[in-house]
């Protein structure tokens, strides 16, 4: 038997990157899974692999930025499957002004939003049905850049992965004698498409010494398939040789500033 047969899971940000292979590896284990992202394309074509290899997933379109998405969300999948399992809040986007200087309230929104605002509703949303069962496991992709601060993840980015971590540590405190499980994973670098949104997106030599998405996601998938009984609180996850970062600080330090401006 699968180690995770029977039980149905939720991923967001599923289309691409660290969900998509996420969604890959809980469904060859035996989950059903519901891919979420934003663009339809990516994630049917995610759902179509994974029935066409044997498995079971749908996707479903969500915008998480829409403060009713995540109970929309949650609601149907638990009126589809009855039940929510497994949630992984991988959703996220960062700022193209990296600098706490030249960002601009609409960015802060729109990142706080996803990474942070979007993790809060699904979780509250799910909760009742795992509390109720005595039983189920939230993961949350977070970053390095919520416990390391700078120009690199940029200060509305980090700043909700912080806040995304304090939640998650206040489910784990408050819940886990109701069976709950919650797990912060923080990745340094990952060559993902969010890097195309950088200030200097890493060529392909930058990208081959970052961790890929398939490492993250085995460390959520030996996450949500330990017993009940263990829970893996926090991971911090960076590639093994660290790279030269000047000039991503030095084009970071400028993004989104007006022409001309001195730093």
């Amino acid at each position: 038997m699968k180690r995770l047969e029977g039980q149905v899971a939720v991923v967001t940000g599923g289309g691409t990157g660290i969900g998509a292979e996420t969604a890959r590896l809980l469904a060859g284990e035996g989950a059903r899974v519901v891919v979420c992202g934003r663009r339809k394309g990516p994630i049917e074509a995610v759902a179509r692999g994974i029935v066409e290899g044997g498995g079971a997933c749908v996707a479903r379109a969500v915008d998480l930025e829409d403060r009713a998405a995540p109970a929309a969300l949650a609601r149907w999948t638990l009126e589809t499957h009855g039940a929510v399992d497994i949630v992984i809040n991988n959703a996220g986007h960062s700022s193209r002004a990296r600098s706490v200087r030249w960002v601009g309230l609409d960015e802060w929104e729109s990142v706080v939003a996803v990474n942070l605002t979007s993790v809060y509703l699904l979780t509250q949303a799910v909760l009742p049905s795992m509390i109720e069962r005595r039983r189920g496991t939230i993961v949350t992709v977070s970053s390095v850049a919520g416990i390391r601060p700078g120009l690199i993840g940029g200060a509305p980015y980090g700043a909700a992965k912080a806040g995304v971590n304090n939640l998650m540590g206040h489910v784990h405190a408050t819940l886990r004698d109701r069976g709950i499980r919650a797990t912060t994973i923080m990745p340094a670098e990952v060559d993902t498409p969010i890097l195309a949104n950088r200030p200097l997106p890493p060529d392909a030599a930058a990208r081959a010494t970052m961790m890929q998405a398939e490492d993250v996601a085995r460390a959520i998938l030996f996450c949500v398939t330990l017993p009940p009984r263990t829970v893996v609180e926090e991971i911090v996850m960076s590639p093994t040789i660290p790279r030269d970062q000047t000039a991503d600080l030095a084009a970071s330090r400028i993004a989104g500033a007006p022409p001309g401006t001195a730093w």
